[in-house]
């Protein structure tokens, strides 16, 4: 590997660390790193294994969390909230629709005792005649 090489590597931890991979999934690992200087993986943790602690080192002293994982953390905890808000708005949209079963099954009640009450009453209404106030 040419000095070359070597500022590719280092190129490649710029970019992890900013969160700006080209060609890896962006994770702080040497497979990324590999990867994202497109070279071998054993050739950072067999040869060059100064860049692999110097990597290791500066991961550990930035405490850092690449742009793309807090961007996927952001959308994360949107989406917990939106989820939880939907949840909250199902709940009580089962309220609702429990409610409106149980009024529905008073009325259907309440409907079919008046109606079977207006069939036993019919044969006490008295009819009126026109012009018959005598009896009003």
């Amino acid at each position: 590997m040419t000095p070359n090489h070597r500022a590719e590597i280092r190129a490649a931890m710029d970019r992890l660390l900013a969160g700006t991979p080209l060609r890896s999934d962006g994770a702080l690992t040497i497979v990324s790193l590999a990867a994202e200087a497109d070279i071998k993986r054993h050739l950072l943790t067999h040869r060059h294994t100064d860049l692999k602690d110097e990597f290791y080192a500066r991961v550990r002293a930035q405490h850092h969390i690449p742009a793309s994982e807090q961007q996927l953390r952001t959308e994360l905890q949107a989406l917990k909230t939106k989820l939880a808000r939907v949840n909250r708005s199902n709940a009580e949209l089962r309220e609702t629709i429990e409610a409106f079963a149980r009024i529905i099954n008073v009325l259907t009640t309440e409907n079919t005792q008046l109606t079977h009450r207006l069939h036993q009453d019919t044969h006490s209404v008295t009819p009126l005649r026109r012009g018959d106030a005598s009896r009003v």
